[in-house]
């Protein structure tokens, strides 16, 4: 048959095409021989199919991760305590707004009432439910623990939220001031500043350089503000057409990892992530070759997904986690040392749940202080501007007094 498949290749360009085989394991097989790590294969098809009914909902990464924490949370204490998995699913479904995440859960049960697996269920809205929890919950299913696998789910979904809440909330005040000062010095340069310059031109005074290059950017915002608009509206589609592509991903995902500080901090936030991912997988008895293909689906980063999968590599020929980590500046030494001594214990599980819920809270208290940074740089900028234009307004009025009052003299 014929499979559509997402793929990396070992320099961590992305690859998507067609192969013919017998099952999707002889695909998989096939293509990693060929020096590709899959990522997401399916019948041809199929692939799309979930793309349809993408909604904005399912594209909002934060309302998406509460939702799927929410459900998580609830779906562990009612099948904890003994409430049959349908019933589960359709009170969560009851008391969900109408909407795609209600339709989803519809779904969901409905597959569920046929008899099929919740994972399995899952499958069918990757949005909402990724390759990490439907593989957690298989596990649950298979070993018979899901009420334990639906609350490491849980808790992986929460910490991810946090995270991401924590990063976007300590963005909002930086952003919001950024506003306000645009906002500012529109107004300025397009209603205040031409009413001075024709007081300026009826007085016929002298003007400073710094009053003349503000009256002629006044002007030309005035005259050529259609231009500007349309710059800026090109300007943001090309960078995002550009964004979405291969090389411009690949080249914008170098750019975050190499910005002086911003860069240390976006390393240190996908290590995070990787190590709570493995080892959340590994605790819970997923293979260590799984884990690390789960982990690699689950970084958006093209450079990790690389680097986990000559990890995928270096462990299929025997070699440890640790190795292929080390051989790479993208995670720090201290967690690769780390990862060694937990490979030696037997305990490579536990260490990366404790180096992930280091890395976060690190993390965290370094956000916070680059914000609390940030906001009275930008205050301090913003007085500067407001200032200068104030001061470059009214100084020729102040010199059209001491011209008045020595004359009167």
């Amino acid at each position: 048959m014929k499979l559509a498949y997402l793929a990396f290749d070992r320099n961590g360009r992305q690859v998507s095409d067609t192969v013919e085989a017998q099952s999707v394991a002889a695909a998989s097989e096939s293509l990693r021989r060929q020096g590709l790590f899959v990522s997401q294969i399916m019948a041809e098809g199929e692939a799309k199919a979930p793309t349809q009914k993408r909604s904005f909902l399912a594209r909002t990464g934060s309302k998406r991760l509460q939702n799927v924490a929410m459900m998580m949370r609830q779906m562990h204490a009612l099948v904890s305590c003994g409430t049959p998995l349908v019933e589960a699913l359709t009170a969560l479904q009851d008391q969900s707004k109408a909407g795609p995440w209600r339709d989803c859960l519809h779904d969901v049960r409905m597959q569920v009432e046929e008899g099929a697996p919740l994972s399995m269920a899952m499958e069918k809205h990757p949005r909402y439910f990724d390759a990490v929890c439907r593989s957690l919950v298989a596990a649950g299913e298979s070993s018979g623990t899901l009420p334990d696998m639906i609350d490491r789910v849980a808790n992986i979904t929460r910490k991810q939220l946090h995270v991401r809440n924590t990063v976007i909330g300590a963005l909002i005040y930086p952003i919001l001031l950024l506003g306000v000062a645009t906002a500012v010095l529109s107004i300025l340069l397009g209603v205040v500043i031409p009413k001075f310059g024709e007081l300026f031109a009826g007085l016929g005074v002298p003007l400073p350089p710094t009053t003349q290059v503000l009256l002629s950017l006044s002007l030309a915002l005035q005259s050529y503000w259609w231009a500007a608009a349309i710059l800026a509206v090109g300007l943001g589609v090309a960078i995002k057409l550009w964004s979405a592509s291969a090389a411009g991903k690949r080249m914008l995902d170098t750019i975050v990892l190499q910005l002086p500080q911003a860069g240390k901090i976006a390393r240190s936030f996908s290590t995070a992530r990787i190590a709570r991912l493995l080892g959340t997988l590994m605790e819970s008895h997923v293979s260590i070759l799984d884990a690390i293909q789960l982990t690699r689906q689950s970084v958006s980063n093209c450079h990790y997904a690389a680097l986990l999968a000559d990890a995928e590599e270096a462990v299929t020929h025997g070699k440890p986690i640790s190795e292929a980590f080390a051989s790479s500046d993208l995670i720090s030494p201290s967690v690769c040392a780390a990862i060694r001594n937990g490979e030696q214990n037997g305990q490579v599980g536990a260490l990366l749940l404790n180096v992930a819920d280091f890395l976060d809270e690190e993390n965290e208290i370094i956000v916070r202080s680059l914000t609390s940074i940030i906001e009275p740089v930008i205050l301090l900028i913003m007085g500067v501007l407001v200032g200068t234009v104030a001061v470059s307004m009214f100084m020729p009025l102040f010199d059209l007094t001491s011209l008045t009052q020595g004359g009167g003299g």
